[in-house]
C-alpha cells in the first residue's frame, strides 16, 4: 500500500469510527429513553438490553457511517488543501477513490459476516428482555408441516432447543396412519429425540373383524431430521429475522415442503445485498464531489451529499420492507436497486 493510500485509509477509518460510535450511542440513548418504563429493573439485564440494542443499531448506522465517513474525510482534505496537492502530484482520481472503496467494501463484508452469526438475533434478544425479562422466549401452540407429517408443539424453547407436549401426525395422502405423542423432545445432532413416546397405530379398516387401533409405548424415538428449532420459531415469530446460515437452511428446507419462502428470501437478500449500497454510493458521491473549495460552497455540498445518502438509504430500506411483506419480489425490491446502483458506480469509475 502506497503512502497516500495509507493516509487516506487512516483518516477514513478514524472518521468512520467517530461517526459510527456517535450514531450507535445516539440510537441506544433514544431507545432507552423511549422504553425506560418497559426495560427490566435488574441492572444486569439493563446492560444486556443496551448491548443488544447497540448491536441492533449496527444494521442501521453502519451503512450510513460508511458513506458519511467518506464525505467528512473528502471535505476535510479539501479544506486542508491535501486533495489538490495529491492531484498536483499526478495521483489520479481513480487511484484516490480506491482506498475509500476497498475500505468501505471490507467494512461491508465484515458486517455481512456478522449477520451469519448470533449477531443477527440481537433485536430478538432485546425484545425478549423487554417483554419477558429473559433472552429466550418460548413459542406456544405451533402447528407445522414436515414432509408427510404434521407436528404440533404445545411449547417450544428455541434457545434451549427443547419442546414440550409434542404430537406428530403421520399421513399417507389424506389419511392419518400414525399418531405420536411425547412429553418432551430435544434437538440433538440435527434430529429431534422424543422421550416417553406413545404411538397410536391407525389401521386401514375394511371389515368388522379387522384389527383396530394399536397402542405402543417407546422410551425414546428419533424423528424430524434437519427441522431446526430456530427455523420453526422464525416461522411462528414472523417479526424476527434469521441469520444468513439459518436463512439458507430454512430456504432449502421449506422449498421442499411447498411453503411460501418469500419472507425468508427477502431477509436473506437484505442481509447479503442491501449493505453493498454504501460502497457503491461512496464511488458515486466521490466523483460528484468538488476538487477544491474555492468556487463551491463546501458546507452546502456536504449537506446535500448527506441528504442524498439518507434519501437513498430510506428508499432502499422501504423497498426491502415491501419485499419482506410480500408486496414486491425480493429480486425486484432489493437485488435490482443494488445492481442498478452498482452499475452506476461502475460507469463513473470506468468513465473517469
Amino acid at each position: 500500500m502506497r503512502l497516500f493510500e495509507r493516509y487516506i485509509v487512516k483518516n477514513y477509518l478514524k472518521n468512520f469510527f467517530i461517526i459510527f460510535i456517535a450514531l450507535d450511542f445516539f440510537y441506544v440513548g433514544v431507545d432507552l429513553l423511549t422504553n425506560y418504563n418497559a426495560i427490566p429493573e435488574s441492572a444486569n439485564l439493563q446492560i444486556l438490553y443496551a448491548l443488544f440494542q447497540a448491536m441492533n443499531a449496527v444494521n442501521y448506522v453502519l451503512p450510513l457511517s460508511i458513506v458519511f465517513g467518506m464525505i467528512v474525510t473528502h471535505f476535510s482534505m479539501i479544506k486542508s488543501n491535501e486533495l489538490i496537492c495529491m492531484y498536483a502530484s499526478s495521483i489520479s482520481k481513480r487511484a484516490l477513490i480506491k482506498p475509500f472503496f476497498l475500505t468501505s467494501l471490507g467494512l461491508t463484508c465484515l458486517y455481512i459476516g456478522l449477520n451469519a452469526t448470533e449477531f443477527a438475533y440481537a433485536y430478538e434478544y432485546s425484545t425478549n428482555l423487554k417483554k419477558y425479562n429473559r433472552i429466550s422466549n418460548s413459542s406456544e401452540d405451533l402447528f407445522l408441516k414436515h414432509d408427510n407429517n404434521y407436528i404440533y408443539f404445545k411449547k417450544l424453547d428455541p434457545f434451549k432447543q427443547v419442546a414440550y407436549d409434542v404430537t406428530i401426525f403421520e399421513t399417507n395422502g389424506v389419511d392419518v396412519t400414525k399418531i405420536l405423542r411425547a412429553s418432551i423432545a430435544s434437538f440433538i445432532q440435527n434430529k429431534w429425540v422424543l422421550e416417553n413416546v406413545t404411538i397410536v397405530h391407525k389401521p386401514i379398516v375394511e371389515a368388522l373383524d379387522d384389527v383396530g387401533l394399536r397402542f405402543e409405548k417407546v422410551s425414546q424415538l428419533k424423528a424430524m431430521e434437519n427441522f431446526k428449532p430456530r427455523i420453526m420459531d422464525n416461522v411462528y415469530q414472523s417479526e424476527h429475522a434469521l441469520s444468513i446460515l439459518d436463512g439458507i437452511e430454512a430456504l432449502r428446507f421449506f422449498e421442499t415442503q411447498g411453503v411460501n419462502t418469500a419472507k425468508i428470501k427477502a431477509t436473506l437478500f437484505y442481509q447479503l445485498f442491501f449493505p453493498f449500497f454504501a460502497p457503491f454510493l461512496v464511488i458515486f458521491l466521490y466523483y460528484k464531489a468538488p476538487v477544491m473549495g474555492r468556487y463551491f460552497n463546501t458546507a452546502l455540498i456536504a449537506s446535500a451529499f448527506a441528504f442524498i445518502t439518507l434519501v437513498t438509504w430510506s428508499g432502499l430500506f422501504l423497498l426491502s420492507r415491501l419485499s419482506a411483506n410480500g408486496v414486491l419480489f425480493a429480486e425486484i425490491g432489493i437485488l435490482l436497486p443494488i445492481v442498478v446502483l452498482g452499475l452506476i458506480a461502475l460507469y463513473f469509475y470506468s468513465k473517469r
